[in-house]
């Protein structure tokens, strides 16, 4: 069984890889020779099934940054940062924010975990309270 941070991180590699090939979450999961965790999985389906209503939170609250303009990993870790914050109230809004920054650092830039802090308290401030 994977750690909450592996199921995240493979959660980044799936959504980015539906974003590149333009999928749709069931068929790349079934496709998959061995499914990811569940955590991993749930959080897949769960931005695919609420993209358009992330896509308009992170549009809301992104300054000066269209969505699509976003690099892909940002993009794809930004709308799973989005949807644990909006769909899944039991996580620590600390926990949800400083993972995906640690992903941002690790997969992205350095100038891209400060952007998905800053966009994902934002977003936090608005669903959390």
């Amino acid at each position: 069984m994977a750690t909450r941070r592996e199921a995240r991180e493979r959660a980044l590699a799936l959504c980015y890889e539906l974003e590149v090939k333009g999928q749709r979450a069931a068929p790349l999961l079934d496709a998959l020779p061995a499914p990811p965790d569940e955590y991993a999985d749930t959080l897949v389906r769960g931005v695919d099934e609420h993209a358009d209503e992330l896509d308009a939170l992170l549009r809301k609250y992104s300054e000066r940054w269209a969505v699509e303009r976003m690099p892909a990993v940002d993009r794809a870790l930004l709308r799973l940062g989005a949807y644990e914050l909006v769909y899944l109230p039991d996580l620590p809004v600390g926990v949800v924010i400083d993972e995906a920054v640690e992903l941002a650092q690790q997969y992205s830039t350095q100038e891209s975990g400060r952007f998905v802090h800053a966009l994902l308290a934002r977003i936090a401030d608005e669903v959390r309270t």
